[in-house]
């Protein structure tokens, strides 16, 4: 499979570019800078300076491609980054769509996921304000993205805690609840359950979860 990969050398997308490797698909990965994220794995791999904010750009370098995958993050410069982060979703959106590609996968948040009914994460009591914006940004764009229905969209939020460790291969999926005790996975099992999803195409037009 050919998987353009967008947000390609940060945190988690250098770990989802690993696990595409790993799997023997070719991935261009996509960054402003345009390094090659550090994956561990030698050939498949084609490292694209672009941004991801121009609809234009992203038709251009997804045409070509089997799925798309966005690792994108909102803006953490201290501005408020619910508008920049739906506009570089929107451009990513358009840009897909006009390629003619239909599988679209992209890295969610947490904070949105419900911890009782009604009651999302990002809301309760003692959630920390730091975290806060990007949690409403991401909020936001998983509202955009409810709204297409042309493309295979997957919207993966993480458990709360996420960052990196082992990857053991293992996770449990769940959707829009916060699974029972899943407080964390590493970065690299997200990552397992990132390419499971953009493989398998089992949850179209739908946000999961993924924990360990």
């Amino acid at each position: 499979m050919k998987i353009l990969l967008f947000g390609a050398t940060g945190m988690v997308g250098s770990r989802i570019a690993a696990e595409a490797l790993r799997r023997g698909h070719e991935v261009t990965a996509v960054s402003r800078s345009g390094k090659t994220p550090a994956s561990g794995e030698e050939g498949g791999l084609t490292a694209v300076a672009a941004d991801a904010s121009d609809a234009g750009t992203v038709t251009r370098l997804a045409e070509g491609h089997d799925a798309v995958a966005s690792a994108l993050a909102p803006p953490r410069d201290g501005s408020a980054p619910a508008e920049p982060f739906l506009a570089d979703n929107r451009a990513l959106i358009e840009g897909v769509r006009n390629s003619g590609v239909r599988r679209l996968v992209v890295v969610g948040g947490a904070g949105s996921l419900e911890v009782a009914p009604g009651t999302e994460l990002v809301d309760t009591p003692g959630f920390p304000d730091a975290y806060k914006g990007e949690a409403l940004a991401h909020r936001e764009v998983l509202a955009l993205y409810r709204s297409v229905e042309d493309l295979d969209w997957t919207y993966v939020s993480p458990a709360p805690e996420i960052g990196p460790g082992e990857r053991t291969g293992t996770y449990r999926l769940g959707g829009d609840q916060l699974l029972e005790g899943g407080e964390r996975i590493s970065a690299e099992d997200y990552a397992v359950a990132f390419l499971d999803e953009l493989e398998k195409d089992a949850h179209p037009r739908t946000r999961v979860s993924a924990a360990n």
